[in-house]
């Protein structure tokens, strides 16, 4: 009798001993993601199955939000990984001391993809997927229309494209401030952002979500949207009428994930990070709805015919080196300098753009000299910037985009200042329209 009690108890002591172990093997990870349901949901699935009693907690939020969001809750972290397309997002959190080290068991990934790093060198996050940035259109929409199909950046600033073209606005995109981005270094920040506000001349609308653009390319609400590829592949996918085309200067940059600092459930997020890297995980990217590029060089055995692959495409040995530390540095700067000059003006920009189409149309019909002057006058004027790239980066001008959630007095004032630029600007630009005009008649 004894003894069985002294067994019942050993045993009690055994099982409660046990429990924490038990324990570790269940419960979630919570993860913040700036991806849609379309990518987040076979993989949660896939994630699940493979890991019996672990839930993945999705919670959706557009990149700067998820970055303020581990900010704000830094004292008592509530998620446990963070998921996005932006290595510059990866670097702020980085260097806010945000994240925490791992290393992956994953095997068969190479260091770079092209000439980019795919991991943090330091292993606080890694690359799971590769994404390049370039324009997609519906085929129906642009043939219904007899419109061109564009190859360049510059394509979509020609008269014919006139608002027929979709972007996402940066401030509030990961990926479409990467795309900005990759503008500006590869072709300078005057000739970069004359590139940009002459595409953004001819644009239809400017969506709060980057998921809008391809969304309403799809529908045949727009002909054109500038997007990150696997939008336009995973359309393709599920059998949408579109196309895709990366321009000559784009990059292609690894979409990362990176385990919170004093995450509540680490092991459960290592065990994800692991899953992601693996054969397995890598695999779920092929998926109609998904269609990213893997990091592990093997997979594309299983992709479809076609499947773009950046380990072999020579396209994607040409493409421009992005310096994260420069975007990352700069990203408020070069948001609100879009909103100021192109959001938040877009009306104005657009009816100028139009006139200069209007007279140009006239100059290739009957050409006059004095009216082109005027209007290559009016263009450089649309173009002209408030600020040059060594003062987008300025102590001063980053010290003022810093505050964070709060938009301090010295910030406010500088937007105003570049909102006025813009308005003085396409104001002037419409009067030498305008002029050019009359000489054309």
């Amino acid at each position: 009798m004894i003894r069985s009690a002294a067994l019942a108890a050993t045993l009690a002591l055994a099982s409660f001993a046990a429990a924490p172990a038990v324990l570790a093997q269940s419960g979630k990870v919570t993860v913040v993601t700036s991806f849609s349901k379309d990518v987040t949901d076979p993989i949660k699935a896939a994630f699940e199955k493979a890991n019996p009693g672990i839930s993945l907690d999705v919670q959706n939020r557009n990149t700067n939000a998820g970055v303020k969001y581990l900010d704000e809750t830094r004292s008592n972290p509530q998620a446990d990984l963070f998921w996005a397309s932006a290595p510059d997002a990866f670097e702020v959190l980085k260097s806010k001391q945000l994240l925490q080290k791992f290393t992956p068991s994953a095997e068969g990934i190479p260091e770079k993809i092209g000439a980019y790093p795919i991991n943090d060198p330091e292993g606080y996050y890694f690359g799971f997927a590769a994404s390049g940035y370039g324009i997609m259109w519906n085929t129906r929409y642009v043939g219904a229309n007899e419109l061109p199909e564009p190859k360049e950046w510059n394509d979509l600033a020609a008269a014919p494209y006139y608002d027929h073209v979709a972007i996402a606005s940066p401030a509030r995109s990961g990926t479409t401030h990467l795309t900005i981005e990759t503008i500006l270094q590869g072709e300078g920040w005057d000739k970069g952002w004359q590139t940009i506000k002459d595409m953004a001349g001819n644009f239809q609308t400017i969506t709060e979500r980057s998921f809008g653009v391809p969304e309403a390319v799809n529908s045949g609400q727009v002909g054109y949207g500038i997007v990150i590829d696997f939008f336009a592949f995973s359309a393709q996918g599920s059998g949408f009428p579109v196309k895709f085309v990366y321009p000559t200067v784009t990059t292609v940059v690894p979409a990362n994930v990176g385990i919170v600092a004093n995450a509540p459930n680490a092991a459960n997020a290592q065990k994800f990070v692991n899953f992601l890297l693996s054969p397995a995980g890598q695999e779920v990217l092929l998926e109609p709805s998904i269609r990213r590029l893997p990091v592990n060089p093997a997979v594309y055995a299983k992709a479809p015919e076609g499947y773009p692959n950046p380990f072999t495409d020579p396209r994607f040995k040409s493409m421009t080196m992005f310096d994260v530390e420069k975007s990352g540095q700069r990203t408020a700067v070069v948001d609100t300098l879009f909103d100021q000059l192109i959001s938040f003006q877009l009306n104005d920009l657009k009816a100028v753009t139009k006139s200069i189409h209007e007279v140009e149309a006239k100059l290739a019909a009957k050409d006059n000299p004095q009216a082109r002057a005027l209007i290559k006058e009016a263009r450089a004027l649309i173009g002209a910037m408030p600020v040059n790239e060594e003062q987008a980066s300025s102590k001063e001008v980053l010290a003022a985009f810093s505050g964070g959630k709060e938009k301090g007095a010295r910030q406010a004032e500088i937007e105003q200042q570049w909102a006025g630029f813009a308005k003085e600007h396409y104001a002037k630009a419409k009067a030498k329209v305008a002029e050019a005009a009359t000489l054309a008649n």
